[in-house]
């Protein structure tokens, strides 16, 4: 009582420091989920855990039952035991972001991965994004050059627009990619490299680092064999990185590769928490994570940049049919199918032109541009669908003017699809050899 009695009477109350922690201890242990006793904080939380070991490990807030927390660990092969303290880090709903991030390859955690320091990061940004109003968003109504000749001509895609590109594995996905990453008419490039195999990661991230002298490429970057819930955290970190430098007025390029990974780890952690599993195993959780997770690209407010979103969808044993495919075909404004049968012929970018749409090509391209293009797919649909016949010997030359023209024309339509991944062809070159194919003149 003295003692607080001096302290009012010298005033000296700057002088007091309080070291206050919220924190609680493990209750129980199975897999990689732990209970433990509950202290206040919300989902998404971000904590550490004593181990056995020196270092604390890390993990999330997921869930709550039965008045204790339910923790999911960052790492498979922690040392916990029954009573380790658990304490609160941060509420994780803020990520710190800014200029210093351009150029540079991060984690889920946001921790560099390229073993430089991060500087200039003095801003905020809420981890799950900030709501726009819908009509206050502007209209798609200019193009945005991906660098691409037969996605810039046939499927041309606006500035702003969420667009999906649909493959099964090993048709040129990633090498398409790429080529975007580095040809395309961006401020900043956001890619988001989410459950990819560690030497895809390496790849690209060497790909990329290599031709980026601007410094206008981030990278997100957290591989298979981490945690759902990391996979989770970057896919959203990427997104939120995007959304700043919208709000900064850039042009931004976001990539995210890919959704079918993101909705994996969701699917991960809904059944843990136990969610009941529908289609495929996807608990409801999953369908709903898709849609708010695209709708936060897109165009931003008047005095707002736009995101240009391009979303990889893995189409398991070439089903399109997938949960996930379907979801995300439904949400987003396009998408972009590649065709394994154009790969096993060499055709690369291997786009299946008759199945690919760009639902924003119609407001945004002349009336001879669109004029061109529909009659380019309807001469690779007439010679697809004759080439059997054609090859039986069963069709003479001049019954059909249009399987004439067709199989005339196919070899020039396949120099123009086929694209060198080191050769950058911009939003003119590519109309110029659209025009130079077809003859709008004549087809009117």
């Amino acid at each position: 009582m003295n003692i607080i009695k001096k302290i009012i009477e010298d005033k000296n109350f700057n002088r007091i420091e309080l070291n206050t922690e919220i924190s609680g201890l493990v209750r129980s242990f199975e897999g990689n989920i732990l209970e433990t006793d509950g202290f206040p904080a919300t989902v998404g939380s971000i904590c550490e855990i004593e181990s056995i070991d020196s270092e604390p490990s890390s993990a999330e807030i997921i869930g709550f039952r039965n008045s204790k927390n339910i923790i999911s660990m960052h790492k498979n092969e922690t040392k916990v035991r029954v009573g380790s303290k658990v304490k609160l880090v941060n509420d994780g709903i803020n990520i710190p972001v800014g200029q210093g991030l351009l150029g540079r390859v991060i984690d889920g955690m946001g921790l560099p991965l390229d073993d430089k320091k991060l500087d200039n990061i003095k801003d905020l940004w809420p981890l799950y994004g900030k709501t726009i109003n819908p009509l206050k968003r502007k209209k798609v109504d200019k193009a945005f050059d991906v660098g691409v000749r037969s996605i810039n001509s046939l499927v041309t895609i606006g500035q702003g627009q969420r667009i999906g590109i649909i493959a099964g594995s090993g048709v040129g996905k990633s090498v398409l990619l790429q080529m975007m990453s580095k040809y395309s008419a961006a401020d900043v490039v956001v890619v988001g490299l989410i459950g990819e195999r560690a030497r895809e990661v390496k790849v690209m991230v060497e790909s990329l680092t290599q031709f980026d002298e601007s410094n206008k490429i981030i990278i997100v970057a957290v591989p298979a064999d981490r945690s759902p819930l990391l996979r989770m955290r970057g896919a959203n970190r990427c997104t939120a990185i995007a959304e700043y430098f919208r709000a900064k007025g850039k042009n931004v390029l976001m990539i995210m590769d890919s959704l079918t990974r993101v909705a994996h780890a969701k699917r991960e952690i809904g059944l843990a928490l136990g969610e009941q599993p529908t289609s495929k195993g996807y608990p409801p959780s999953v369908i709903s994570m898709i849609p708010s997770i695209i709708e936060r690209t897109g165009n931003g407010t008047s005095n707002e940049g736009s995101i240009t979103a391009f979303y990889t969808v893995l189409a398991d044993s070439d089903d399109h049919n997938d949960p996930v495919v379907d979801s995300a075909r439904a949400i987003l404004d396009g998408h972009i199918i590649l065709s394994r049968e154009q790969s096993q012929l060499g055709i690369y970018p291997a786009l299946d032109l008759q199945n690919s749409i760009s639902r924003i090509m119609d407001d945004i391209v002349s009336d001879d541009h669109k004029l061109a293009s529909r009659y380019l797919k309807k001469l690779v649909s007439v010679y697809r669908e004759s080439r059997d016949l054609v090859l039986m010997g069963g069709y003479t030359k001049g019954q059909d003017q249009s399987i004439d023209e067709a199989h005339e024309i196919w070899p020039k339509i396949v120099e123009f699809i086929k694209q060198d991944p080191n050769q950058k062809s911009s939003f003119e070159e590519s109309i110029n050899m659209l025009n130079e194919l077809i003859d709008v003149k004549k087809i009117k």
